[in-house]
């Protein structure tokens, strides 16, 4: 079966070789590299290194979610992600890059700036600076306001499961249902707000609010997550693969 992912002015077609998401954490205390990227050029020269390593998709994050976090604001987090956004969007986010429009030799190859923030105004914010991916932890929200901008700006979205408390883990009798009755419920809200199926991405959210054994009935490679026509993200991490 053939499965489209839609960000922009971007297509995919899937099966397709894996889409690759090159991680930058413009943060001070992010999970393993927290303060190594908070200044602009080192993000930006991150990025570009990940290129070079095949990443097609950089996600760019202000505010860290790991266990205990400090809470980020709206102002601070556009601070921190947005000229990280514009220069990268001048140098390889528009569609392709080589030597002469990036500092270092990059591969001729589509590449896409994605905005990691539960914020819709970091978000909209981030999609007018060059991004084409809205990667939103807090898809369990109660209203439709990051939904709207995505659905106006028709970027990509990743839709991640997680308690509203990302790593309060909850027993669950059969967690493989509960996420797939989320990824359900999310559609139809995401569809009445205007957002195509060809739009999201689904991400099963491994290390957020779950046992290490429900991590790994929630991995997509594991096939227990059957019922779904979207794209899959997935991601792990060795401190949020944990039961503490």
């Amino acid at each position: 079966m053939s499965v489209i992912f839609r960000a922009r002015q971007f297509e995919f077609r899937f099966p397709r070789p894996v889409l690759v998401m090159g991680i930058v954490n413009v943060t001070s205390d992010s999970f393993s590299d927290g303060g190594k990227f908070l200044n602009t050029n080192a993000a930006i020269a991150h990025a570009l290194e990940l290129v070079e390593q095949d990443a097609e998709i950089l996600d760019i994050g202000g505010e860290s979610t790991r266990p205990n976090a400090r809470p980020v604001s709206e102002m601070e987090e556009l601070r921190r992600v947005i000229p990280v956004i514009e220069k990268l969007a001048e140098q390889v986010g528009s569609s392709r890059c080589d030597d002469r429009t990036a500092r270092r030799a990059v591969p001729t190859k589509q590449i896409l700036i994605s905005i990691d923030t539960m914020k819709p105004a970091v978000a909209r914010a981030a999609l007018e600076a060059g991004a084409s991916i809205v990667n939103d932890v807090a898809a369990n929200r109660d209203n439709d306001e990051m939904w709207k901008i995505v659905s106006e700006f028709r970027a990509g979205y990743i839709c991640m499961h997680a308690p509203q408390k990302l790593h309060k883990i909850q027993k669950r009798k059969n967690i493989v249902a509960e996420v797939e009755r989320f990824f359900r419920e999310r559609l139809e809200k995401m569809k009445a707000a205007g957002i195509s199926p060809e739009q999201i991405v689904f991400d099963p959210g491994i290390g957020f609010g779950k046992t290490l054994d429900q991590n790994f009935s929630c991995s997509p490679a594991c096939g227990d997550l059957q019922n779904c026509d979207d794209p899959f993200c997935s991601a792990f991490h060795e401190n949020r693969s944990s039961e503490n």
